[in-house]
């Protein structure tokens, strides 16, 4: 077989020859860039950032089909099916005659074009932009509203992509401002990058920063587990209970075969799940960073939330150790941030779902820097009928207020005076005669409340003088501006 062209070695290289050393062949210097350029990057080069400061911005065109298809879905299921249904002497059957079909499309034709032309005119209606230290939105055509939006208002920004929308890559900002349980503006939907993008710019405007600053690099701190996660709601008693409860009915149905025991277990079964399956659904992937900006935070299964809480806008922590967790050291931690009210408060108030007790508190120290609450001396309450196992203590130092209570499930809740709104003493009839009151550390409306319980009523005032004092020396110290990561 002939080893000639085109089959044979390059020219130069054969028997007795080196190979050439020369362009291309020779070797690079370990370090050198290669000779001829790098290889271009797979796939499609990467989108340009977006200016929103530059021109107006719309919400994305899918936003239209989305909203169409939930119009026409709800009238589907308000009664466009039932004429696809015949009722017969066995019950209801599927009737796809020619002439049901034909009524119909008649009826859902109508519809679906009303829909589609309510979806166009719901996408075309919004526009926004940044202005300067405004987000402007602009709503409506033949009725135009131009919001403007100070971006020292914004307390947090959150990006949430529900099931349907991550299908089509979309997600919804949600921007929630100072001022009130309607103190919140959506953008339904960007795409997933644009949301993004608009969400690092608020968050770096807000915060006193220049336009187009690139968003704040960040470290891991916590993953929880889903085995953790799913173990820690099983080790809940209230769960234990109502698992208990329901093999106790399903076995006495069985066995004495009763039905409407079984029928009374059905109502148990689905609290079991909502207690079980609900918290995974919510808080499944758990993932918290640690950002100059604050702590970032991303969860969920069906619905995914990206969640920034800055430590300055964090007004009261409680941390939260189970009876049955306590044998593994968990813990869960709470919060009330500014700007979360109502259901929005609820929704994002928890900082760790479940997590060993030194994370937990090591976040509580990276929440109010420069503070170790398991460090505060901690004062019991005194015994009395309305307490009469003593479990309550309070205690304080220079930066934090601390109070404990909870025997079978412990509660720490803990303050920073500087966050303090007021601090009060109440005391109701039966205290009163007990010679007892409770000391209040108020702060914003949320899930944790800070109160050291029933103690004598001397050592509460004491207590109020105390806080309060520290409370006015801890804001005159704090040199915050109202900017938002601050």
């Amino acid at each position: 077989m002939s080893m000639g062209p085109p089959y044979g070695p390059p020219p130069g290289y054969g028997p007795g020859h080196d190979p050439p050393q020369g362009p291309p062949y020779g070797p690079v210097p370990y370090g050198a860039p290669p000779r001829y350029g790098a290889p271009p990057p797979y796939g499609p080069p990467p989108k340009p950032p977006v200016h929103f400061s530059v021109g107006v911005h719309r919400l994305h065109v899918a936003t239209a089909v989305i909203n169409a298809l939930s119009v026409v879905v709800i009238m589907f299921v308000v009664g466009g099916y039932s004429l696809l249904i015949t009722q017969t002497a066995d019950g209801v059957a599927l009737l796809l005659t020619p002439q049901s079909l034909a009524r119909f499309v008649l009826v859902m034709l109508p519809v679906t074009a009303v829909a589609a032309l309510v979806g166009f005119w719901t996408w075309w209606s919004v526009k926004f932009r940044i202005d300067g230290d405004d987000l402007v939105v602009e709503t409506g055509i033949m009725r135009r509203r131009n919001r403007r939006i100070p971006l020292s208002r914004v307390q947090a920004v959150d990006v949430v992509r529900p099931l349907v929308t991550r299908i089509f890559g979309l997600a919804e900002v949600r921007v929630e401002l100072a001022g009130g349980d309607q103190a919140e503006t959506k953008f339904r939907y960007l795409g997933r990058s644009m949301g993004e993008q608009l969400r690092a710019e608020l968050l770096a405007r807000a915060a006193g920063l220049p336009g187009h600053t690139p968003e704040a690099p960040e470290r891991p701190y916590w993953r929880v587990g889903f085995g953790s996660l799913f173990g820690s709601q099983l080790l809940k008693l209230p769960v234990i209970g109502a698992l208990t409860l329901f093999v106790a009915l399903l076995a006495f149905g069985v066995v004495y075969r009763e039905p409407g025991v079984l029928a009374a277990a059905l109502p148990v079964l689905l609290g079991l799940a909502r207690g079980v399956i609900a918290p995974l659904l919510m808080h499944g992937g758990f993932k918290a960073a640690l950002s100059p900006d604050g702590l970032r935070l991303r969860y969920g299964l069906f619905e995914t939330r990206m969640q920034t809480v800055p430590p300055g806008r964090v007004q009261a922590v409680r941390v939260i150790e189970p009876l049955l967790w306590r044998g593994y050291g968990w813990a869960r931690l709470d919060v009330t941030v500014a700007g979360y009210v109502g259901e929005r408060q609820v929704l994002s108030s928890v900082l760790l779902p479940v997590a060993p007790r030194h994370i937990a508190f090591q976040l509580v120290g990276l929440v109010f820097p420069g503070t170790n609450a398991e460090a505060v001396p901690l004062l019991p309450a005194p015994r009395s009928w309305l307490a009469p196992f003593g479990n309550g203590a309070a205690g304080t130092d220079d930066a934090i207020f601390v109070t404990r209570r909870g025997r079978m499930c412990h509660r720490l809740d803990v303050i920073a005076h500087a966050r303090a709104q007021s601090v009060r003493l109440t005391a109701g009839p039966l205290q009163r005669l007990l010679n007892l009151g409770t000391v209040h550390v108020d702060a914003p409306p949320g899930p944790v409340q800070v109160a050291a319980e029933n103690r004598e009523l001397g050592e509460a005032r004491a207590i109020v003088e105390s806080a309060a004092g520290r409370a006015h020396r801890a804001r005159a110290a704090d040199q915050r501006t109202d900017r938002w990561a601050t």
